[in-house]
């Protein structure tokens, strides 16, 4: 009787190892499955995977970030419209300490009602493939995979036509996977830096933010 207990103790070990192996390599093949673990603002633990099963838009902002309050009206109202079609707005915060508490003021003037977490890092960027600037944002969809990374800030029409192609059929072309609108933003904000020096002598609104290190 010891024997045979033994012996499916050690069939027993060996299933579940080769279960944990599969699971592993299925993990790994997907290549753009992510998850992403910050504090929301009650101090507790929030992770993507939360929302599997939805459609996520993560979008990295800070307070002290320009071109991040100009998208973010952009963002309550996406989550305001299709919010009850299964999408998800995430704001990750990019903000130290020394902002983080400025952070509930900012909520309440944008008016922001989907979760926001805090404590967001270049390094959580660079992982997920955005670079280091500000703002950033990943398209996830429902099996929590990558499906869109748009680099600097979001264009309210490309933002709409990329939710609606996850929601419908998905018979017409997939959107570009990656956007990068920060040269685009730079030089719009040159622009504008150039009449307001021009017109006031006043100083030019800063481009793309750089997450501090």
């Amino acid at each position: 009787m010891k024997y045979v207990s033994r012996s499916i103790g050690v069939l027993l070990a060996l299933a579940v190892s080769s279960l944990c192996a599969s699971a592993q390599h299925a993990h790994q093949s997907t290549g753009n499955e992510i998850d992403l673990t910050l504090k929301d603002l009650q101090g507790q633990q929030q992770s993507l995977a939360r929302y599997r099963g939805k459609i996520v838009v993560l979008n990295f902002w800070a307070t002290w970030c320009i071109p991040c309050r100009e998208e973010m009206p952009i963002l309550v109202d996406l989550q305001k419209r299709y919010g009850e079609q299964g999408v998800m707005v995430i704001g990750a915060s990019a903000d130290e300490q020394t902002t983080q508490k400025t952070i509930p003021s900012f909520i309440r003037k944008q008016r922001i009602e989907f979760p926001i977490l805090i404590g967001a890092t270049t390094t959580d960027m660079k992982r997920l493939g955005l670079g280091e600037a500000l703002p950033a944002t990943a398209i996830i969809d429902r099996d929590g995979q990558i499906v869109g990374r748009i680099l600097g800030p979001i264009e309210k029409k490309d933002l709409q036509n990329r939710i609606q192609w996850l929601l419908g059929d998905r018979q017409s072309p997939a959107p570009e996977a990656v956007v990068n609108n920060i040269d685009k933003l730079e030089d719009r904000h040159q622009h504008k830096e150039g009449e307001e020096n021009h017109e006031h002598g006043g100083v030019g609104v800063e481009g793309a933010s750089t997450v501090p290190s």
